[in-house]
């Protein structure tokens, strides 16, 4: 065999292996970055940081959770809405692994009163619907916590101005079961399904 043979069969055997190592790679399933859930609290002064600097008047107006939230009120991203009275406008900031993953103003008008100071964190606001209302929601079978609120006014007709707490639950075949929780007492005010 010949010099220029027996490079030629080192470079196809360099070819396959190259091929197949590219193919295993390809092959390798991309890991995500696992976040850590956090309670909704724990984003609050990085969101009014930035919202401050947006607009010296920005307020907190309205918290919600931008990814599933767990059992004890964590969720891996939380949002953070503020309005500015001078520039009558919003700005929405998402919070993740703590930085800010997403800020953008709001195009619609949502003019709404500051959160109340001292509010229940999410942790608190589960454990208190657990408190008072923990044996009726494990009747439902397949009952999950989708959604948490944290606004003033909506679906609070008797007392508009205090700061609650909506917790919304799925139910298979069934509609959704609200209950908001008073964020400064720990109450939970009423319940419905809708």
């Amino acid at each position: 065999m010949n010099r220029a043979s027996q490079a030629a069969r080192r470079g196809h055997g360099s070819l396959v292996f190259a091929t197949a190592l590219a193919i295993a790679l390809a092959a390798t399933p991309v890991v995500a970055k696992e976040f850590a859930p956090f309670a909704a609290h724990q984003g609050v002064d990085l969101a009014r940081a930035a919202a401050v600097a947006w607009s010296a008047d920005a307020v907190l107006v309205y918290v919600e959770n931008d990814e599933a939230v767990d059992g004890q009120g964590g969720a891996v991203r939380w949002g953070y809405l503020f309005y500015s009275p001078a520039l009558d406008k919003s700005r929405a900031y998402s919070v993740r692994d703590g930085k800010i993953v997403t800020a953008e103003n709001l195009e619609i008008r949502f003019e709404a009163p500051p959160l109340a100071d001292g509010w229940l964190d999410s942790g608190a606001a589960i454990a208190a619907v657990e408190r008072e209302a923990g044996k009726s929601l494990a009747k439902n079978a397949g009952i999950r916590l989708s959604n948490m609120l944290l606004m003033r006014g909506p679906f609070q007709d008797g007392d508009p101005d205090r700061t609650a707490w909506t917790l919304i639950y799925t139910i298979p075949n069934a509609p959704a079961l609200f209950v908001m929780v008073d964020a400064v007492d720990g109450k939970v005010r009423r319940s419905w399904r809708g």
